[in-house]
C-alpha cells in the first residue's frame, strides 16, 4: 500500500492546479463530488475494488462539498475529510498541508527512550481559551519544567462542542473546534523548536455514536463477531478487512506524515479485534514508521490486559509498538495514598513490595488470577526494559473515575503526595504527568461529552452505572452529585487556571527540581535502561538501589508511613558503595516543598527515615 498517500483517499490539491477526490464505496454503483460553494458536481470513476477516483480542475483549498451516493438526494462528509469547519454533519474542505511552511523541518525525533517525560494534554482544557494557539503559548513553562514528550489527547472531530475526543468520527479531519489544521502544525512546529516531541492520542476501536457516515460508503467498516464496550467493532478480519485495515493504517501515517507528530498512543487496543495471522496493529505501526524515515517515533499501547506482545519487536513475535501504559503502578500508588481498595484496586495492597516488583518488572500482573476480574491478567513482560512501562499517578481516566473528578494531590496527605510524586519521576519507567500536575491544580478533570438531547441521556446514565462498580460512588447521594457530562459547566470547571503555578509554588518546584535530578544526574538519567535493585525496609518503607556497588551509586527510599528506626541494618542495599559513605543529594522533606526539614539518615546509632518521605543519598568518598 502507498501509506505516504493515504491510498489516495480523501481530497488531495495537485500540483498546478485542481483535486485529485477519492473515496472507497464498494456497495455503490455511482459516487458524484458535490461542491457547495459554486453547486458543481464531479462524476467519480469506479474500479475493481470498490474505489471511485476524480480529478475536478475547479476545485482548490478552501473548497467545500459532499460526497452524493448512487445519485439520492443526501449528501455525506468525506470518510477521510482533512478538516469539517461545521463538525462532522456538515460539509468537507479541501486542505492543502503543503502550503504550511514548516521552519524545524530538521527535527529528528524523540529524546533517548529512558529520558523521556511525557505530559498528558486535552487541548479544549488544558488553557482557559482551549485553542492550539493559546497551548503553544505554554510550551516555554512546559520545556522549563522538564516535559520532553506531549501527549495530546485525542482531536479527531466529534459531535458537539466539547468533549474528551474518544468519540471521534472523522479520523483525518483535527477537530475545528481547536483551531484549524495549520494551528496544529504550528504548535507541533513550536513543540519541536523548544525541543518537545508531540504524540496523539488515537482511537481505532470504535467511532463516536453520532455523526459517524461510514455506513453509507459500506457497511464493511464493521464487525458483528465482537462485543465491543463503547460501540460498534471495527472490520479488521472480515470480508473486505484488508481494505478498513488499509484505512487505519493511512491514518496513522497521515498523522505522523503531514502534522509531523513523533508518535501515537493507540487507545484501548484490546477492543481491536483481529483474529487475522498478522494483527492490524502491527501493520498500524509499521505504517506510522514508514511514513516518517530518519525520525525516532514513540508508539504507545494503552492494553487493558496487559499484552506485553504489543511492545516486541516483529521479529520476536511482537507488533512492534514501545511502550505500555501500566495502570498497575497507579492502582498501587492510590491504595498507598489512600487506603481505599474498591473495585479494581481491590487487587493491590498499596505495600513496598508491590512498587519494589513494580520497579523491577513492570506489571504486576503477568499471568496471574485477578481476585476482580476473576481470571488470568496480564502476560510475562520480564524481558522488557523498564522505559517500556509508563507510569502515572493522574491520567484523564483514573481523575474522572472519582465522584468530583478530585487531583491525585486532594486524595492524600502532603508527605505521600510528595513521596510518590518522588517515585514516579525517579523511578526507572517511563514518567507521566496529566496537565496541571505539575502544580498541584485544583481544578477537577470530569468526564464530559456535549451529545445530542437523544443520546445525552444515554451517557449521563452509562457513565453513572460504570462509577457504581466503586460502592461508595453506588450511593443514591452520591449518584445525585455526580456531574452531568452534558452540561457545558461540567467542561468549564476543568480548564488549567495557571495562576496556581505560583499559588502552589512549593508543588512546582518539585516536579521542575525532580525532573531536573532525572535529567541531570548521570544514574537516574540512565535508570530505564535496566531495573533497579529493590528491598522491603518495613511495613511501609522500601528502598531503590541504582548501580550496586558503584562509585555513583544512587539509593532512593520512600517511607509511606510513619517515622522509622532502623536500628538493625542486615540488608546489603543500605550499605554505600566500598570506601564511600551515603550523603543527602535531595529529600522531599525540603522546606520548600512544604517539608518539614532532614536531619541525618545515617548515624551510628540508627539508620533513620522520615514519615511520609522520600530520601535520595548517594555515594562520597570522605
Amino acid at each position: 500500500m502507498d501509506w505516504n498517500r493515504h491510498l489516495r483517499i480523501g481530497a488531495d490539491c495537485v500540483p498546478g492546479g485542481g483535486v485529485h477526490f477519492g473515496v472507497w464505496a464498494p456497495d455503490r454503483a455511482r459516487v458524484d463530488i458535490v461542491f457547495e460553494d459554486v453547486g458543481r458536481t464531479v462524476a467519480l470513476a469506479r474500479d475493481e475494488a470498490g474505489f471511485f477516483f476524480g480529478r475536478s480542475a475547479e476545485g482548490i483549498a478552501g473548497s467545500r462539498y459532499r460526497i452524493r451516493l448512487d445519485a439520492r438526494d443526501e449528501r455525506y462528509p468525506d470518510p477521510a475529510s482533512r478538516y469539517q469547519p461545521d463538525g462532522p454533519h456538515g460539509p468537507s474542505e479541501v486542505i492543502d498541508p503543503a502550503a504550511f511552511v514548516w521552519r524545524h523541518d530538521a527535527w529528528k525525533g524523540l529524546a533517548a527512550p529512558e529520558a523521556r517525560v511525557l505530559y498528558e494534554m486535552h487541548i479544549g482544557t488544558f488553557t482557559p481559551r482551549g485553542t492550539w494557539e493559546s497551548a503553544t503559548s505554554q510550551l516555554a513553562a512546559l520545556t522549563d519544567l522538564g516535559v520532553n514528550v506531549i501527549e495530546v489527547m485525542p482531536v479527531a472531530d466529534f459531535v458537539g462542542t466539547f468533549g474528551w475526543g474518544y468519540d471521534g468520527v472523522d479520523l483525518f479531519a483535527p477537530t475545528r473546534l481547536y483551531g484549524r489544521p495549520d494551528d496544529f502544525r504550528h504548535f507541533v512546529d513550536s513543540a519541536h523548536a523548544a525541543g518537545v516531541a508531540v504524540i496523539l492520542d488515537v482511537v481505532y476501536n470504535h467511532f463516536g455514536p453520532d455523526g459517524c457516515y461510514l455506513r453509507q460508503f459500506t457497511a464493511d467498516y464493521f464487525s458483528d463477531r465482537y462485543t465491543n464496550e463503547w460501540g460498534d467493532s471495527v472490520n479488521f478480519d472480515g470480508t473486505r478487512a484488508q481494505f478498513v485495515r488499509a484505512y487505519f493504517a493511512a491514518n496513522a501515517a497521515y498523522w505522523i506524515e503531514e502534522f509531523h507528530l513523533d508518535g501515537l498512543r493507540l487507545d484501548a487496543t484490546q477492543q481491536m479485534f483481529d483474529a487475522s495471522e498478522r494483527h492490524v496493529i502491527a501493520e498500524i505501526v509499521a505504517a506510522a514508521r514508514s511514513a516518517a524515515p530518519g525520525r525516532d517515533l514513540l508508539i504507545v499501547c494503552e492494553n487493558e490486559t496487559q499484552d506485553a506482545r504489543l511492545v516486541r519487536a516483529p521479529q520476536r513475535g511482537g507488533l512492534g509498538a514501545d511502550a505500555l501504559w501500566n495502570d498497575d503502578f497507579h492502582h498501587a500508588a492510590l491504595v498507598a495514598a489512600t487506603g481505599h481498595r474498591e473495585a479494581y484496586y481491590s487487587d493491590y495492597t498499596g505495600t513496598p513490595q508491590e512498587f519494589v516488583s513494580c520497579a523491577r518488572h513492570g506489571f504486576l500482573y503477568q499471568g496471574q488470577v485477578s481476585r476482580w476480574q476473576q481470571q488470568r491478567r496480564g502476560t510475562w513482560a520480564g524481558d522488557l526494559p523498564p522505559h517500556a512501562f509508563i507510569h502515572f499517578l493522574e491520567n484523564h481516566d483514573q481523575i474522572a473515575n472519582s465522584a468530583c473528578g478530585e487531583r491525585f494531590v486532594q486524595r492524600t496527605s502532603p508527605g505521600r503526595y510528595r513521596a510518590l510524586t518522588a517515585l514516579l519521576l525517579l523511578g526507572p519507567q517511563t514518567p507521566l504527568l496529566f496537565q496541571g500536575q505539575e502544580f498541584a491544580a485544583s481544578t477537577p478533570f470530569h468526564y464530559f461529552a456535549d451529545h445530542s438531547a437523544a443520546i445525552a441521556p444515554d451517557v449521563r446514565r452509562g457513565r453513572a452505572d460504570f462509577l457504581a462498580q466503586f460502592p461508595t460512588l453506588a450511593t443514591p447521594a452520591v449518584r445525585r452529585a455526580l456531574r452531568d457530562p452534558a452540561d457545558r459547566d461540567t467542561f468549564e470547571r476543568c480548564k488549567l487556571d495557571f495562576g496556581e503555578r505560583a499559588a502552589h509554588a512549593a508543588a512546582y518546584a518539585l516536579h521542575r527540581d525532580l525532573l531536573h535530578l532525572r535529567r541531570s544526574d548521570p544514574v537516574f538519567n540512565q535508570a530505564g535502561r535496566s531495573p533497579p535493585l529493590g528491598c522491603v525496609l518495613g511495613t511501609h518503607a522500601f528502598g531503590l538501589r541504582y548501580a550496586f556497588g558503584d562509585a555513583d551509586d544512587r539509593l532512593l527510599l520512600i517511607n509511606l508511613g510513619g517515622d522509622l528506626d532502623l536500628h538493625t541494618l542486615a540488608e546489603p542495599l543500605l550499605a554505600p558503595a566500598p570506601h564511600g559513605v551515603w550523603h543527602l543529594l535531595w529529600s522531599s522533606e525540603d522546606v520548600r516543598y512544604g517539608g518539614g526539614g532532614t536531619v541525618d539518615i545515617e548515624t551510628r546509632e540508627r539508620f533513620s527515615l522520615p514519615g511520609e518521605a522520600a530520601i535520595v543519598l548517594a555515594t562520597a568518598v570522605p
